[in-house]
């Protein structure tokens, strides 16, 4: 067990006064029930309870008044009720609808016993079989580590104060380079960065990788409405890894029979259990951000590692020399798309890209990034500050003056100038730093 960031966010949560029963949502084996285990330290009494065992499930569904049930918990789990703060963890909630609908009256008659609900299942069933009680809960969303977290795992913490602090010495940066590349093959997935700082070896990591795609593949059944569906999602899962970061077509999706409705519901399943996201752009530099879903969206996995593994790509990292050369770029987009999406906890957090609207027009951004009120664009390449065109035109359709790129340089701040004499100021961004993103974007 290794300490994860969102423990602060859910410290933020305890502390509220006004907090609502939480549910703490993401793809399976992130680690939810881990950190609600940790985070439960914290708390004088702790009901963990488990409804995919029938004695917790009949318990619960048995239960009209959270009053009465309450006592029985405590039985339940052997707990002598003692003074101080009381954390209720629901695991696998999923399997009883009616235990969802009890968390309105936790919030409504319970409101000091602090209350998390989880399930690996229950993104794919929200809204189909069962609806949470609205306005009675709150939600957090849990990713694969970060590059930060992934430094406290392996003992490398030594480099996160002056990483957020954005003032790490120019010695260090070939060594967060490594460290981040290293990072980027293994990626974040809890075992299996956990398993590598305990043994150092990327070998072992293999059976990891193996059991968790085997227990996303035996999900479709659950996943799926019907067959067909079933069939799609097997297809995505099988064959999709290897275009990450690239611009798909629904209809025919990798070569596939299948047609852009079929695809198009696979790929939303696959989103509602948090296993990858399809990111639209936008055709405008200017608030609001409105994606356009007429256009063509890029492919994100939720996790490099896998993705490096299923696509069988691993060896790309050991003969290349630059991330930003590793597999035809395409490992750096879906590394800063992983990295830009622990940013946030929040469940409905999109990621966006941007073409420009002009007909004829070939520019694109990467990524872009809401911060205060502005559409921070950011590019992933390497070359000259001149080289980047469609930064550069992005920036002339702008009203700010900041631009990010993130490559395997160093940390800098360039004052450029646009084809059409516009100043903007260009954050040179390592990839190590982007968890650090939103700080110096405060600074500036």
């Amino acid at each position: 067990m290794f300490e994860r960031n969102i423990e602060k966010e859910l410290a933020f949560w305890a502390d509220d006064k006004y907090r609502k029963p939480l549910v703490l949502r993401g793809a399976r084996q992130v680690g939810k029930t881990t950190i609600v285990n940790r985070f439960a330290r914290k708390f004088e009494n702790y009901l963990p309870v488990n409804l995919e065992k029938p004695d917790a499930l009949s318990l619960f569904e048995s239960a009209n008044n959270v009053k009465d049930l309450l006592p029985l918990l405590f039985l339940y789990c052997n707990v002598q009720r003692s003074e101080g703060r009381t954390l209720l963890f629901i695991d696998e909630i999923q399997n009883s609808p009616h235990t969802i609908s009890l968390l309105r009256y936790f919030y409504e008659e319970l409101p000091e016993i602090h209350v998390i609900a989880a399930g690996s299942l229950l993104e794919t069933i929200l809204d189909r079989h069962i609806s949470l009680p609205v306005g009675r809960v709150q939600y957090m969303a849990l990713h694969p580590c970060s590059f930060a977290e992934f430094l406290n795992a392996i003992g490398e913490a030594r480099f996160l104060e002056p990483l957020n602090n954005a003032n790490l010495p120019d010695i260090f940066h070939n060594r967060l380079n490594e460290l981040f590349y290293r990072y980027s093959l293994i990626g974040g997935m809890p075992e299996a960065v956990a398993r590598y700082a305990a043994e150092r070896d990327f070998t072992v990591l293999d059976k990891v990788y193996n059991a968790l795609l085997n227990a996303y593949k035996e999900d479709v059944e659950k996943y799926a409405k019907n067959s067909t569906q079933a069939s799609v999602i097997r297809y995505i899962l099988q064959e999709g890894w290897t275009f990450s970061g690239e611009t798909i077509t629904l209809g025919g999706f990798g070569g596939s029979p299948y047609k852009a409705r079929e695809t198009g519901e696979a790929f939303r399943m696959l989103e509602k259990a948090m296993l990858l996201e399809l990111v639209y752009p936008l055709t405008s530099a200017l608030m609001p951000m409105i994606s356009d879903l007429k256009k063509a969206p890029k492919l994100f996995w939720f996790d490099t590692g896998l993705m490096n593994y299923a696509a069988n790509i691993r060896k790309e990292y050991i003969t290349s020399g630059d991330l930003i050369d590793t597999w035809r770029g395409k490992a750096a987009e879906q590394i800063t798309a992983q990295e830009l999406k622990t940013l946030s906890t929040d469940v409905g957090a999109k990621r966006n890209f941007w073409v420009r609207a002009k007909r004829g027009s070939a520019a694109e951004v990467d990524f872009v990034y809401h911060f205060d009120g502005s559409i921070i664009p950011i590019e992933v390449k390497s070359g000259n500050n001149a080289h980047l065109k469609s930064l550069h035109q992005f920036m002339d359709e702008t009203a700010h003056d900041i631009a990010v790129r993130i490559w395997s340089g160093k940390y800098a701040i360039d004052e450029v100038k646009t084809q059409n004499n516009k100043i903007f100021r260009l954050i040179n961004l390592p990839f190590y730093m982007i968890s650090v993103l939103p700080e110096i974007l405060k600074k500036m």
